[in-house]
């Protein structure tokens, strides 16, 4: 795995309340001493990243993944990932590639003692259909034929209890009959299920006779058309767990009232003899909530297909195809996920927090570079006509050892179109006429004049150089200026098209409320503006990163650049242009 940098003092690592359970059941033991099916020896902490193959990962996912591959790295465990594929009408092999490539991008891998944990609910099949017959035969299952609309009915609410289905005392061997047909295709869907028998009384929701297998006779992105029957994700997941031998499986709080029929399905499974104690155990913790972003996969998805962003992996997206496109690094997020820590309580968290991680993480190792993203042409009358000049500059400021870069000089240099002003404001230091300014790494210049066009409109800004005052030279120092301003030269600079990215929308809860988040869009979300570079980067490989002096980070788009022509996105800007 890549390195993270470190939680500084101004911004400490948040508590993990994970960590405390897993140091307490290393302390007792718990786990201590299981060995798997070949009899090899088990990691005390042993977790899983499982996701269901049905979209694109998103920033949440991104807390999930490093939260179970981060504790299981540090504890000396190992993480599976494991596909909870059981919905074979929402579920594709798409899919399941993007999120390994996605997970192993964040800098995890499940390799543990030379073996792969990779694994899939659907290798499980067989053996949790089998377990749901041991559940029919012990009295804890039974095959429902209720209609959905009176099993709905039949459920009561929160303020009075749900209604025995009139199949619930069907025969063991009646529902086994009925059960195997299911299998067999005989019936459509939604003729019968099958229903854990618990308590339609229990103040609990989830355990008024869950059902645990529906009738789909959809195809199946791995099993084909092998199966027609699907376990429930509540019956699917803490099998899993067990059969893969998790300690600690962790959820996000939404799933907090479902964990007592996950225990209960984990329970009555170990008395039959089927599963091995120690079991696992179920932890929750408060889902990631981004302040500017949504996570809904049904509003991404609508964003996709409305033609607002330009994919899943528009920079734009919260998705993690997009986050990296956007150009954040592995090491970032997983400092980002650091900062915000693991807790009980649902809040939000401030985009900014995201982009000051990327910022701490690229300042250290981000190439310096300069670019003019508005320009303007600058002529320095007494300049040579036809000559250059080469200048240098460090790649980066705080590691000489890195060297540095040379561009060269000339006669006509593109500067920002805000570095010039004719009338100046009060505090304004750079480029006026008779003020004097230093072009950076360069010579000072002195402004005499601009050109107009017949709007009125400043096309060109005309100055002198002073030839005694290049930088890195004994003369620089007898000039003193205020303003420094950046350039390129206009015969030697790399054209690129840059992509100015910011926030998609503009308040921070979009879709709080029930509230339409399409009217909290951000108009200047993407910005497209033709740049001149300094010609170095020509050479930028796709996702290179570099920080553009004055303006930000930016990476070289790993889609659309080309040798020789690479296309910027702007990663963040230098500060937090939205801080209040």
């Amino acid at each position: 795995m890549s390195n993270v940098p470190k939680s500084t003092d101004a911004n400490p690592a948040a508590s993990n309340f994970v960590r405390g359970i897993i140091e307490s059941d290393l302390a007792s033991g718990h786990y201590a001493g299981r060995h798997d099916a070949q009899g090899q020896p088990l990691p005390q902490v042993i977790t899983r990243f499982p996701p269901e193959p049905n979209g694109y990962l998103h920033i949440g996912h991104a807390k999930s993944i490093c939260l179970n591959f981060g504790l299981a790295r540090d504890f000396a465990g190992r993480c599976h990932l494991r596909f909870d594929d059981t919905n074979p009408e929402k579920e594709e092999q798409e899919y399941v590639d993007t999120i390994i490539d996605s997970v192993r991008w964040l800098g995890f891998d499940w390799q543990s003692d030379g073996r792969e944990h990779l694994y899939y609910a659907s290798d499980y099949f067989p053996k949790l259909y089998e377990m749901a017959q041991y559940l029919i035969r012990a009295g804890h299952a039974y095959v429902d034929s209720q209609t959905a609309e009176e099993m709905a009915a039949n459920r009561g609410s929160f303020a009075e209890p749900g209604k025995n289905s009139p199949y619930r005392d069907r025969p063991a061997e009646e529902s086994l009959d009925l059960f195997s047909r299911m299998k067999a295709g005989e019936f459509r869907d939604g003729q019968h299920i099958l229903r854990a028998k618990i308590d339609m009384a229990s103040p609990n929701m989830n355990l008024r006779d869950p059902a645990i297998y529906r009738i789909r006779h959809a195809h199946h992105h791995r099993t084909g058309d092998e199966w027609c029957i699907y376990p429930m994700y509540d019956y699917t997941h803490p099998i899993s767990d067990a059969l893969e031998n998790i300690s600690h499986s962790l959820c996000t709080l939404e799933f907090q009232d479902h964990r007592p029929f996950y225990d209960w399905v984990l329970e009555r499974l170990a008395e039959g003899g089927y599963l091995q104690r120690p079991l696992p155990h179920q932890y929750e913790f408060a889902r990631l909530n981004l302040t500017y972003a949504i996570t809904s996969k049904r509003k991404l998805l609508q964003l996709v297909e409305e033609g607002i962003v330009d994919g899943w992996d528009d920079p734009r997206m919260p998705t993690i195809v997009g986050i990296r496109r956007r150009g954040y690094t592995p090491e970032s997020l997983q400092l980002f996920c650091e900062r915000i820590g693991v807790s009980k309580a649902d809040s939000w968290i401030d985009m900014s927090i995201l982009e000051g991680a990327l910022r701490d993480d690229l300042d250290a190792k981000a190439p310096r570079a300069t670019a003019v993203l508005n320009p303007l042409k600058l002529i320095i009358d007494n300049f040579p006509e036809g000559e250059t000049v080469e200048c240098s500059a460090p790649v980066h400021p705080h590691h000489p050892e890195r060297g540095n870069r040379n561009f060269p000089i000339s006669r006509e240099l593109w500067i920002e179109a805000e570095d010039f002003m004719e009338t100046p404001s009060k505090g304004y230091f750079r480029l006026f006429p008779g003020n004097k300014v230093r072009l950076r790494y360069g010579y000072v210049v002195e402004c005499t004049g601009c050109d107009k066009d017949a709007n009125g409109n400043v096309v060109a800004v005309h100055c002198n150089y002073f030839a005694d005052s290049k930088s890195g030279t004994e003369g620089s120092a007898n000039y003193k200026v205020k303003g420094n301003i950046h350039w390129v030269s206009t015969a030697h600079a790399l054209q690129a098209e840059v992509r100015l990215y910011d926030r998609l929308f503009t308040d921070p809860q979009p879709d709080a409320g029930g509230r339409d988040f399409k009217a909290a869009l951000n108009p200047d979300a993407k910005t497209v503006v033709s740049a001149y570079l300094e010609p170095g980067l020509a050479a930028a490989l796709p996702e290179d990163r570099f920080q553009f002096e004055r303006h930000g980070y930016f990476v070289a788009d790993r889609v659309d650049s080309k040798p020789g022509k690479p296309v910027f996105n702007r990663i963040a800007t230098l500060k937090d242009s939205w801080g209040k």
